[in-house]
């Protein structure tokens, strides 16, 4: 089944997330060659595909997980929740209709 995770980033948090990214997308690169990753990207903090020094809001990413624990457990150990950029995590069932 799909989990989304959204997840909320504290604030003045970009120079974590800089440096947490490659290890972020590697763990994303890895969802994507098992199949499980639907979709994945950053909230713009303002209305802008490069929102500069403004930097993002939080992160949503919905992938395929054998359950919600598996799910909950997986999202605790991305990169940027180990390097605090993450104020909060929720992990959710996500059913996809359309496309």
């Amino acid at each position: 089944m799909f989990y989304a995770i959204y997840a909320l980033d504290q604030a003045d948090s970009l120079e974590h997330r800089l440096q947490a990214r490659p290890a972020h997308v590697e763990r994303l690169k890895a969802l994507v060659e098992e199949g499980r990753l639907l979709l994945a990207g950053p909230l713009p903090a303002v209305d802008s595909e490069d929102p500069g020094p403004a930097g993002f809001s939080g992160s949503l990413i919905i992938a395929e997980f054998d359950s919600l624990a598996d799910a909950k457990a997986w999202a605790d150990k991305d990169p940027y929740m180990t390097a605090g950029v993450y104020e909060s995590v929720e992990v959710k069932p996500f059913k996809k209709v359309l496309p």
